[in-house]
Order: structure tokens, then C-alpha cells, then sequence
């Protein structure tokens, strides 16, 4: 249970983090290119990936670009979400993400979609538009207009980057390897765009990097090694990183950062939950 709550504790202080930043009016982007070399040589030393194994990636590699490319852009998608609607919405918006790989196992795969799934979807789809939900009468500022284009960048996001993780799997790639080849694949290609864009480097952007850095991999080691420890319960393991995840970014953003839900989006996070809930036992 320690590495499920590291993995959940990581995975929420990212969101505190580019909250921080975005008030701060600090260049996320900077942040995020700074934090992928952190990323890439803690996948190295906890992971130990096989580098010797690159000549087989072969096939995988289109997978491995389109990874290289999305990473980086979710980042910054999130932490535009999180600036528009808040990290509470925009973190359960990435844990119902899991609906996405689902429906696609159903609809390019050929797996079969059974009725608890089909429950289990429509309770996803509901909690997303209850999430983005904002009442008609209520000031929004250009940025909160634009709540459901973040948070829908966020959701699709993070299930094609799933997706595209358990298709590289499925061919035989070891996810270390994987990850490590996409980690300096996307810290690469940012850091080329940044140059291209003759983007005013900050100081202060590319220290929180490496925190960025740290906490991401950090999410992504605790929770591989609580699936390793709890490998006979991978339900605790499912279930206790997405509610979990959901329940702390409640907390925090509503009790750190007075982040406001109307009763709908308080609804919406309650589906959420159930969402997670029935897609794990069907």
C-alpha cells in the first residue's frame, strides 16, 4: 500500500505543481522540457530498460513517435485544463480516460463489449458532462469558456497515450525500454520547438522542471511496483489510484485552493468513482 499511495500522492502534487506554475504565470512548456531529462535518467536507474533491445523495436517505432509527440502536449493540455476549470475536474477528467482504451478494445479489437461495460461507459460519458458543466448565468473568463476543449484534450489524451502503451506491449517491446526511448523522444522534439519559437528561457521554469521531472516518474515507478507487489489484487491496486487520485484532488483543490464545484460537477465526480468502480468489475 506504500507504492499505491506514492503513486497517488505523485500523481495529484503534479497537478498542484502546474497549478502553481499557471498562477505564477511561469511557461509550462519550459517546465515540462526540463523535467523529461529528469524523467529519462530515473527510467534508467529504477527501470533499468535494455538498451540492446532497440534494434527490436522494428515496427513500433510509428507508435513510439506518436507517443514522443503526445506526451509533451497532454502535459501542456493539462495544465491549461487545470488553469481554466481547476485540478479537481481536470484530474478526474484523466482518470475516466480509461473508458477510451475500453471502447477501443470493443470497437478496433474485436473484444466483446458486455452490459456491465456498456453501464460502465455511459457512466463515463455522463461524469464527463457533468464535470464541464457551468451554469449559463455565471461570469466566465476567455480562458473557462474554454473548460470543455481543455478537459476533453485531457480525457482523449490520456487514453490514446494508453492505448498506444498497451498496443507497443502487445508486440513484445518491454514497457522500461519503451518509455525510456519516448521520454528522450518528447524532451527532444519539445526542446526543439522551444528553440524554433526563440521562446525567453526562465530560470525558475526549468528548476520546477526537475521537480516535474521527479514526481512524474515517481507516479510511474510507485504504481508499476504496487501492480508488482499487489500482482494477486490488481483491483487495489485499479481501483485505489483512480478513486484515490480523484478523492486527493478534491481535497486539495477545494480545501488549498477554494477551487468552487456546483452540485452537478459534485455529481460528476461521483460518477466518476462509480465509473471506475463498474468498468473494473466487468
Amino acid at each position: 500500500m506504500m507504492y499505491l499511495t506514492i503513486a497517488v500522492l505523485c500523481s495529484v502534487a503534479v497537478s498542484v505543481l502546474l497549478k502553481i506554475l499557471r498562477q505564477k504565470n511561469i511557461d509550462i512548456r519550459q517546465t515540462i522540457v526540463a523535467g523529461y531529462p529528469v524523467a529519462f535518467l530515473l527510467t534508467w536507474f529504477l527501470l533499468k530498460p535494455e538498451i540492446s533491445e532497440v534494434s527490436t523495436l522494428n515496427n513500433e517505432w510509428g507508435t513510439i513517435i506518436a507517443l514522443g509527440v503526445l506526451l509533451p502536449t497532454v502535459f501542456i493540455i493539462l495544465g491549461r485544463a487545470i488553469e481554466a476549470v481547476g485540478m479537481v475536474a481536470t484530474d478526474a477528467a484523466q482518470r475516466l480516460s480509461l473508458i477510451i482504451p475500453i471502447a477501443a478494445a470493443f470497437l478496433l479489437f474485436g473484444e466483446v463489449l458486455t452490459g456491465t461495460r456498456i453501464f460502465g461507459l455511459l457512466l463515463g460519458f455522463l461524469a464527463l458532462g457533468a464535470l464541464v458543466y457551468r451554469p449559463q448565468h455565471t461570469a466566465l473568463s476567455k480562458e473557462a469558456k474554454r473548460t470543455p476543449l481543455w478537459l476533453f484534450g485531457v480525457w482523449a489524451g490520456y487514453g490514446v497515450i494508453d492505448i498506444l502503451f498497451k498496443q507497443v506491449a502487445k508486440h513484445g517491446t518491454a514497457f522500461p525500454l519503451t518509455l525510456f526511448v519516448s521520454f528522450g523522444l518528447a524532451g527532444l522534439l519539445l526542446f526543439i520547438y522551444l528553440l524554433v519559437t526563440r521562446v525567453r528561457w526562465q530560470g525558475n521554469a526549468l528548476v520546477a522542471g526537475l521537480l516535474l521531472g521527479a514526481l512524474n516518474m515517481g507516479n510511474i515507478y510507485a504504481y508499476v511496483r504496487a501492480h508488482q507487489v499487489l500482482s494477486e489484487s490488481p483491483s487495489i491496486v485499479f481501483t485505489g489510484m483512480n478513486v484515490g487520485v480523484i478523492a486527493v484532488a478534491t481535497l486539495i483543490g477545494v480545501g488549498v485552493f477554494k477551487e468552487t464545484l456546483n452540485r452537478i460537477n459534485v455529481l460528476g465526480l461521483l460518477l466518476a468513482i462509480c465509473c471506475v468502480g463498474v468498468l473494473f468489475l466487468a
